[in-house]
């Protein structure tokens, strides 16, 4: 049983998904620059506001890390799982993840991001 609260946990699962999340998007982006879309600076900007979001929420969520003197390492790795080690209060947690489940996350993320765009402006 994890000594991490909820809202703990999610700290240390933003400091995972988050950086993902931006990976996909500079793909993204990457691609929506070659794609031919009719109406392609749509697209650019959609995942360029977006990435700026995420940069955004990225720095809130190292900040508050950092004043926590929290930790997060990536462990081991294989075909099905990705570790990560948590580093908190004087605690070391192993967690592990189903790397189907991160990948399902961080598109479940992306969506959040997409469909709560428009409450950020």
């Amino acid at each position: 049983m994890s000594r991490l609260s909820e809202e703990e946990r999610d700290i240390f699962e933003n400091a995972i998904y988050l950086p993902m999340l931006l990976t996909v998007l500079d793909r993204d982006y990457k691609v929506a620059e070659t794609a031919p879309f009719k109406l392609k600076q749509v697209y650019l900007n959609l995942i360029e506001h977006t990435m700026k979001k995420v940069q955004k929420d990225m720095r809130e969520n190292k900040t508050t890390m950092y004043k926590n003197k929290w930790k997060l390492v990536k462990g081991e790795s294989d075909e099905a799982f990705t570790e990560y080690n948590f580093y908190f209060n004087g605690y070391h947690e192993v967690h592990r993840y189903f790397n189907d489940n991160l990948r399902n996350n961080t598109e479940k993320l992306l969506n959040y991001y997409f469909s709560h765009r428009h409450l950020d402006q």
